[in-house]
């Protein structure tokens, strides 16, 4: 029986069992969607009176449109914002100098452990009572805010599994050759660290996308779970055809961010070597543990 690199070869019986789950799987997707197909068409939900008015121009340049730029306006903001500040953060981490890793460990520990939404009251309550932000752009600053603080405490532990994943001979030869530390980190390991950083980044991208629907629930800020929803209230209630188009254009935006994200890692991997090191999203919470960066070594 030949082997793979992951698993062994599946035998006749593996096989058939495996063909056996599929077939058990597609029959109850088929059942459970005829089910909701069912319950909808006996509310009322598929008549075309309540769809028609989204394959117009108006609910799209009033409503949905104007919701999407909002939400991608805000999760670039943030990801512009939280992708150095991660960084450095995470290299600060690796310190060996205690003044710069303990604050910088303080910090992402604490804004990594408090929810996303009440980062985000919290910042629109402190832009209401100590700035002068008006009522307008403060629903977006504290989005915004709110989401660096906890994206950036993420990608720092990114960061720093991804330089951990890298093997120990890397800056060990660095600094035999007369490197000092800042060259070897800004030289050597980060450049070989992005590749294998690349997939946890991206997943933490589609958050901050889909964590921008929670200001808009909480802080009415217009972005689009928020619009469409306004949008089934003046329609006539029509909410789970304007929900339904929303969730379909948030499945198409995050589809194309790891389509893009997968297209860059293989170009960076026929560009230059790599260790071949990859940061699962799982394995940034291990290093919370003592010893989780040996795991992570372990896994690579």
């Amino acid at each position: 029986m030949s082997a793979s690199v992951l698993y062994e070869a599946q035998g006749p019986r593996a096989k058939a069992r495996n063909i056996v789950y599929t077939a058990v799987f597609l029959v109850a997707a088929a059942l459970l969607l005829w089910w909701v197909y069912g319950a909808l068409k006996e509310k009322g939900q598929l008549d075309w009176a309540l769809w028609s008015p989204l394959f117009g121009t108006e609910a799209w340049t009033t409503y949905l449109l104007p919701g999407l730029k909002n939400t991608l306006l805000a999760a670039a903001l943030a990801l512009l914002i939280a992708l150095p500040l991660g960084a450095v953060l995470g290299i600060a981490r690796l310190s060996e100098h205690a003044w710069m890793r303990v604050p910088a460990t303080v910090v992402v520990e604490f804004f990594r452990a408090i929810p996303v939404l009440i980062l985000m009251v919290f910042c629109l309550q402190f832009y209401y009572l100590y700035t002068g932000v008006s009522s307008d752009s403060r629903p977006m600053y504290a989005v915004v805010t709110g989401l660096v603080l906890y994206n950036a405490s993420v990608l720092a532990e990114i960061v720093r599994a991804g330089i951990l994943s890298l093997p120990k001979g890397q800056s060990e030869a660095a600094m035999a050759i007369g490197l000092r530390k800042n060259q070897v980190m800004r030289t050597v390991l980060l450049p070989q660290a992005v590749t294998a950083m690349l997939p946890a980044i991206v997943s933490q991208l589609v958050v901050i996308v889909k964590d921008t629907a929670l200001g808009g629930y909480m802080m009415a800020f217009p972005e689009l779970l928020s619009n469409a929803t306004t949008a089934s209230s003046y329609y006539g209630a029509n909410i789970i055809p304007c929900l339904t188009v929303a969730a379909i254009i948030f499945i198409l935006v995050n589809f194309a961010l790891t389509s893009f994200a997968g297209w860059l890692e293989r170009r960076l991997r026929r560009g230059k070597k790599s260790t071949g090191a990859v940061v699962a999203v799982g394995a940034v919470a291990d290093l919370s543990t003592p010893g989780g960066h040996e795991d992570v070594k372990k896994t690579t």
